[in-house]
């Protein structure tokens, strides 16, 4: 089953709460993943930003909402409690409960009126009937769909350059991902297409204890095995044991298989692959915004 968007948990969670005893979130966000029949697998998905659970996400910002309504009362830290408002609206039997419930309470409202127009911190005024995104979600969504964007105008921009400028970009990559050293110690051999196949050499750290051996393609169509084969001859070639290719296009099935099964540690990256790494290492691309995202200090409000 599919993991319920935090509007569609808050009848379930104030369901739970009508017993009018205090619960834990943490129990609580159990209970739902029972309820609706998560797998482990759909419990443990995180968010993009790999520090939260989606399901514990959805869970919090159901409360957090329904705190705001006041048909929820937090008792103490990760801990809340059904209100009378809240046992009201539940005699009612609800067949949801979602913003648009919610809306009908002017503590709700207020909270939602003030934080329009705010950045990224903050709860985003977009949140309405039917969206299945919390606000955490929404903002990490649009960041990857601004870095999607980002990596399409970056491959557009590599497929104009040349041939020797996309090899000296591959060194540039390497070099910023921690290989070899500067990068006039990294790259040797660039440039040199009749050199067996080998467009760069690269030492695998500072140190130059082991070599890199490098393949940059910039095709339009697909990699096949035969190029992949070419390559692990020219490594054997030059006895080399490691190399990486790395093509603005993709690899066929056949050659993944391929490399997978031979002695020689060869590496593919793909266009998107490629694209990633240039963003993660700031290679080809420069900070515009920086926004941060801040949550409360618990452990600075504790009295001594």
């Amino acid at each position: 089953m599919a993991i319920p968007d935090f509007q569609t948990l808050m009848l379930p969670l104030l369901s739970i709460a009508a017993d009018e005893r205090e619960h834990a979130l943490r129990d609580v966000t159990e209970q739902l993943a029972q309820q609706f029949g998560l797998s482990e697998e759909e419990r443990q998905t995180l968010l993009p930003s790999g520090r939260q659970t989606t399901i514990a996400n959805r869970v919090g910002w159901s409360r957090t909402f329904m705190l705001k309504a006041q048909l929820l009362e937090s008792t103490r830290r990760g801990y809340f409690r059904i209100t009378q408002r809240g046992l009201d609206l539940l005699k009612q039997k609800p067949q949801s409960i979602d913003v648009g419930v919610l809306a009908q309470y002017p503590e709700f409202n207020e909270f939602r009126n003030n934080r329009k127009g705010e950045t990224a911190d903050s709860e985003p005024a977009t949140v309405e009937k039917g969206s299945e995104a919390t606000p955490e979600e929404s903002l990490e969504f649009a960041y990857q769909r601004l870095r999607n964007e980002l990596a399409d105008e970056l491959l557009r921009t590599i497929a104009s350059c040349s041939p020797a400028f996309f090899e000296r970009l591959v060194v540039d990559l390497l070099v910023a991902m921690g290989y070899g050293g500067s990068r006039q110690d990294a790259g040797r051999a660039i440039g040199k297409s009749g050199d067996d196949g080998i467009d760069g050499i690269i030492k695998e750290d500072r140190l130059g204890l082991d070599i890199i051996y490098l393949q940059a393609k910039r095709w339009q169509g697909v990699v096949g095995r035969p190029e992949i084969q070419k390559f692990a001859g020219a490594l054997q070639g030059h006895r080399a044991r490691k190399g990486v290719f790395i093509t603005t296009s993709s690899f066929t099935r056949e050659a993944e298989e391929y490399v997978s099964r031979i002695d020689s540690k060869i590496i593919l990256l793909n266009c998107q692959e490629l694209a990633q790494l240039m963003i993660d290492h700031n290679v080809g691309v420069a900070t515009q915004d920086t926004f941060v995202l801040k949550r409360i200090d618990t452990d600075y409000f504790i009295e001594e």
